[in-house]
């Protein structure tokens, strides 16, 4: 029998914790993103993106950052989540201001059977499309992401990856006022198949296990450029990310290469035209 999870104490930190807020803390930095975008954007195709898709959106905090950067940009964003769309409109979009908040829309929508405006971008962030485990499944994301882009546009998804990627690992990162924790609970090498928590921990001790779980396959570079280009994008290209000559870590900077490094752990984004 399963072990049944532990919920915090009343009175603790996690008891009251919002797991999007730590989650926006811990994991996004969707204004470095949606400069990486913004400018691979304009470097393709000579002019500015303007209209954006953001799959698998959870809170949409992505679009917002994208509405708010200029006052012709447009968002959608489509998630199956609906208690994570509903509190994105009311602690992320309720906050833009209303001119702002009238250029962005989150909606319940499968992405497989998205209907929306062709988009100049669509992105797939956070791995988020990996909970596609078979080939077919995620070669027919890929094709309908392509169909809803407009002519010239792009598809941006990340993508991980390294030797202790495959780990049963639970990797821990300080924060000032709370741990996250990245936990690699299970991999399976026949399936690629991984199960994978967030857990924060806060300074009175206490615990927000299984903030999130993700239960997915991880996909090789590879194995995601091949699917692709078989779904039709007429050029796929990795960003790697430069390295700080002071500290030997990334330096948040990606440039297209078709050669990496053999680091431990990496992410990179793949661009995808149309």
């Amino acid at each position: 029998m399963a072990k049944k999870q532990k919920s915090p104490r009343p009175g603790t930190i996690a008891y009251s914790a919002d797991r999007h807020e730590y989650y926006e803390k811990a994991v996004q930095c969707v204004e470095s993103e949606i400069d990486m975008v913004d400018e691979t954007y304009e470097n393709l195709r000579g002019k500015k993106a303007r209209f954006l898709r953001e799959d698998f959106c959870g809170t949409g905090n992505t679009s917002c950052e994208w509405v708010q950067r200029h006052p012709k940009n447009t968002a959608i964003g489509l998630d199956l989540d609906q208690e994570v769309l509903d509190w994105g409109i009311q602690n992320k979009i309720a906050a833009l201001s209303p001119k702002q908040q009238a250029r962005i829309n989150l909606v319940n929508q499968n992405v497989l059977n998205a209907n929306c405006p062709p988009a100049d971008v669509i992105l797939a962030m956070n791995f988020s499309y990996q909970l596609f485990k078979t080939r077919d499944a995620l070669r027919k994301y890929f094709e309908k992401a392509r169909a809803g882009l407009a002519d010239d546009g792009v598809f941006f998804i990340d993508a991980y990856g390294g030797h202790e990627s495959y780990r049963q690992i639970k990797e821990k990162t300080s924060f000032d006022d709370f741990d996250y924790y990245w936990h690699q609970k299970k991999y399976n090498p026949i399936t690629g198949e991984m199960l994978c928590h967030i857990h924060f921990k806060f300074k009175d001790n206490s615990w927000l296990n299984k903030a999130f779980t993700y239960d997915w396959r991880l996909w090789t570079l590879p194995e995601i450029q091949e699917l692709l280009k078989e779904a039709g994008f007429s050029k796929v290209q990795v960003y790697w990310e430069g390295t700080d000559k002071k500290t030997g870590e990334g330096n948040g900077e990606y440039y297209p290469t078709n050669k990496g490094e053999d680091d431990p752990s990496w992410i990179v984004y793949i661009v995808s035209e149309k």
